[in-house]
């Protein structure tokens, strides 16, 4: 059975660097990876083009960095506490356990056929869908516990007291309570000292609206943007780095006058869609879907999705839509709750007008781990070279801008003092910021098709004519086109180059 595209793409990822399986010489984490060196530049390069678009092109935006750990309250008033949780089912049959809302929708009453166990090899089991409609998404068993709720929070101490230890000591106290009585005293013993992970990088911004207000003297219509981690404790994972329990997220905060919030809706939808394209993903790849209003989040007015067309494996087939950014219209919710729980007054007062109010919220919120997968993913190509040889090239045509390496530079041969030249020439793209890979290892061929699939723009080769003409060839990637450039002068060549891409 021929390899699908996602399984060439996870196998070239862990091959070339990108990403790894996190703690693979002990079993592996589930949910959990590791960006390799190919990796961790393409996701650098990904945040850095959205900082640099976000914040530093723009005057209207400024930078925050908050903390992982925030006051418990902060959750409870933004409602991640009482209500920031999963639908989640168990599969009597294979014992896997996965959100409701996410399951293969079936006919209520119809046939539900699977194997004993989700064993390949497991005997086949006849039943039937049962009335909520769905089965499950690995056994395709219709054999399935009731719902409940599961809130998605990591939860934590701070501080020199376990809480574990607590409660171990008061065992025999608590087994003489009646049981209300017991939850209550758990439950006091544990919130003690309890704090949280992020599971969203937003309310940062929102608990620190009035010291960027009043420390960088912007007024709305202003944006408060941050990079970072977040954290889930999701009851489904799967697709590579696509759902994660550790995730980082590009968010931006954009504070506005009420009444002028459609419109500045509709500006970031379209910027935020307009983005992905600007850097190479392909349009057709990509669409921009409003949510129906029995999926709107309860703080939203309107929110749209940027959502790519992944090649996921599913029951269908390959190829699953999946979202990358959400664009939503928050109204003034989180400032209203943050004003109610803190007793802050979080409102804004308009000079010029003698105006006050509560800024209503635009936020488009990106991961960078999704990002970084489609982008991988949409630049994964095969392309035929010799249909005689059968010789296929495996290629990443990432933008310039996100290439992890934009340039590798070859010796031909290890003699002749090529090594020397191609090192020196190395030294001077690297200490001109233009990220560079050197390889002397194997034929041109080879280095030619490794540099390929680790998706660099360009390669250098140093032969016998940079020694008589000082210059070298440069072979471009998606064309495999070569050109003589001058040594001197290969530096000013690519800052040229990636001036023109946008980069």
């Amino acid at each position: 059975m021929p390899e699908s595209t996602m399984q060439k793409i996870v196998g070239l990822a862990k091959r070339r660097g990108f990403i790894f399986q996190s703690s693979e010489i002990y079993g592996g984490l589930k949910a959990c990876y590791d960006y390799g060196p190919l990796g961790v530049e393409l996701k650098r390069n990904i945040k850095d083009a959205w900082w640099r678009d976000m914040v530093h092109r723009r005057d209207d935006v400024v930078g925050l960095d908050c903390s992982i750990i925030m006051h418990p309250d902060v959750w409870r008033a933004s409602g991640h506490l009482a209500g920031f949780s999963d639908p989640l089912v168990d599969c009597r049959n294979c014992k896997e356990r996965f959100r409701a809302d996410k399951a293969p929708r079936a006919v209520p009453g119809s046939a539900a056929a699977c194997r004993e166990g989700g064993r390949s090899d497991g005997k086949k089991l006849a039943g039937v869908v049962g009335p909520q409609g769905y089965v499950c998404p690995v056994c395709g068993s219709g054999d399935l516990s009731p719902e409940r709720q599961f809130n998605l929070m990591f939860r934590t101490s701070l501080g020199p007291v376990d809480p574990m230890q607590q409660i171990l000591d008061a065992v025999d106290a608590l087994a003489a309570l009646d049981p209300e009585a017991r939850r209550e005293k758990l439950a006091g013993i544990i919130g003690e000292t309890a704090v949280y992970l992020r599971p969203e990088t937003a309310q940062g911004m929102f608990v620190n609206f009035l010291n960027v207000l009043n420390s960088s003297r912007v007024k709305p219509p202003f944006g408060v943007a941050q990079c970072g981690k977040s954290y889930r404790n999701e009851i489904t994972t799967s697709n590579l780095t696509f759902r994660t329990c550790e995730f980082e997220q590009m968010e931006m905060e954009f504070f506005v006058e009420p009444g002028t919030d459609d419109r500045w809706f509709e500006y970031w939808s379209k910027a935020r869609f307009e983005w992905y394209k600007s850097l190479g993903m392909r349009a057709e790849r990509l669409r921009l879907r409003p949510h129906e209003q029995s999926e709107l989040a309860h703080y939203a007015k309107a929110c749209v999705d940027v959502e790519y067309f992944f090649p996921f494996e599913n029951q269908d087939g390959e190829g699953e839509w999946g979202e990358l950014e959400g664009i939503a219209n928050r109204i003034d919710y989180d400032l209203r709750k943050h004003s109610e729980h803190s007793g802050k007054d979080l409102s804004y007062f308009e000079t010029e007008t003698k105006k006050r109010y509560t800024p209503f919220v635009i936020e488009p919120a990106a991961g960078a781990d999704r990002a970084a997968l489609a982008f991988l993913c949409d630049a994964y190509a095969e392309e035929m070279i010799d249909r005689e040889k059968n010789d296929v090239r495996t290629v990443l045509r990432f933008h310039p801008r996100l290439a992890p390496v934009k340039v590798g530079v070859f010796p031909l041969v290890k003699k002749d003092g090529l090594p020397e030249k191609a090192r020196e020439l190395l030294s001077q793209l690297m200490a001109e910021g233009i990220n560079s890979f050197y390889d002397e290892s194997g034929a041109i061929g080879r280095r030619y098709r490794r540099m390929d699939e680790a998706g660099a723009p360009w390669c250098v080769t140093i032969d016998a004519g940079t020694k008589t003409e000082d210059s070298v060839t440069v072979r471009e990637r998606d064309s495999m086109e070569q050109s003589r450039v001058p040594a001197g002068r290969l530096a000013d060549y690519f800052r040229d180059r990636l001036r023109l891409s946008g980069a």
